[in-house]
This record gives C-alpha cells, sequence and structure tokens, in this order.
C-alpha cells in the first residue's frame, strides 16, 4: 500500500524532505507524537461556536498536544489532544484527484501539496459543508505548513473567514514517542 503524503506529492519532492517531516507523514500504520502548541484566534461568540462544532480547540499559549495517526486502506485519522479539547479529522485521496482531502466536523477540505524546501506547504483548493460545495469567496484563507525548526517536526495553520475573522491559528512542534520507520 502507498503512503498517502508520498504518493501524493512525488517520490523525488518526497526523498527530499527532511527525516522528522518524512517520519511524520510516512507509512507506520500508527503513529504518537507528543508536543506543544500555541492557538489563537478571534474571541467573539461566532468564532467560539464554530470552533466548538468543529471541535477546534480553544486560544492559549504553550498546550501541551498529543496527537496519534492511525493509517489504513489509504486513509489517515488524525486525533489532536490539547490541553481542553479533542481535534478529529480524516486525511485520504479520492481517486483520479491530485488533491489531499480533509473532513472535520461538517466541513471537508481539499488541500493541492507542494514541497517547499524542506517543508510541505498545504494550499487550499475546495471546500464542502455538509457535502455542498463553498464558493470560492467564502474559503477564506488557510495557511497551512509543515517542516523542520531545530531539529522538530514544526507546524503552523492559520485560518481566517470572511466575515469571521481568524477563526483559528496554531503553531508549534511534535516528536514521535518512539522511533518511526521512514518509507
Amino acid at each position: 500500500m502507498t503512503a498517502l503524503f508520498p504518493d501524493l506529492l512525488g517520490d523525488a519532492c518526497w526523498r527530499q524532505l527532511p527525516p522528522a517531516v518524512q517520519a511524520m507523514h510516512g507509512a507506520s500504520p500508527v503513529l504518537h507524537a507528543n508536543g506543544v502548541a500555541d492557538i489563537t484566534g478571534d474571541n467573539h461568540l461566532a468564532a467560539r461556536g464554530l470552533r466548538r462544532l468543529l471541535g477546534l480547540p480553544p486560544p492559549g499559549r504553550a498546550q501541551a498536544l498529543a496527537l496519534t495517526i492511525e493509517r489504513h486502506n489509504g486513509n489517515e485519522v488524525w486525533t489532536r489532544r490539547f490541553a481542553n479539547r479533542q481535534m478529529r479529522s480524516t486525511l485520504g485521496r479520492r481517486t483520479g484527484s491530485p488533491f489531499l482531502y480533509e473532513r472535520l466536523g461538517p466541513a471537508r477540505l481539499g488541500f493541492a501539496l507542494r514541497r517547499d524546501g524542506e517543508a510541505i506547504d498545504w494550499q487550499l483548493r475546495s471546500l464542502h459543508i455538509f457535502g455542498l460545495p463553498c464558493p470560492r469567496a467564502l474559503h477564506g484563507r488557510v495557511l497551512s505548513r509543515s517542516g523542520v525548526r531545530d531539529g522538530r517536526y514544526h507546524f503552523s495553520v492559520d485560518v481566517r473567514l470572511p466575515w469571521l475573522g481568524q477563526l483559528l491559528a496554531y503553531q508549534g512542534w511534535l516528536e514521535p514517542t518512539a522511533p518511526q520507520a521512514v518509507s
């Protein structure tokens, strides 16, 4: 079975990524990692309510983060346990599509993955809510990047929506809790 991220990025791009990125996005059936994340987001009622609906964590600095990735049948279930909330999403691919799809609550996001130096940029290309496509003007802006900083896997995500502002931004680091095979 081909691993999701190496398949979407292509062998040449995949092999140029640092070992820490390959370990997190490789082919091991189960991966456990621990780290810390700083989380920000607007504090008005609409942003708080939407974060709760999607299972997103509330803002807070230096929140402990535990991640479990379970890989099977070409899909990855990511369970992120922040200090105050658990966030679960399913990543996968659709036949014939070059995109990585992430299902998060009622939302399905389609990302084009691109290697940028020693990092992976996730570029939002589609958004469906309750199975209905959203017009591009309502996608907002999602900046997502995973790479290496100070020798550790580092991630940053910033989600801003029209009329709502910053729904969520989080950045931090993760380290696998046990050695992982790199594919």
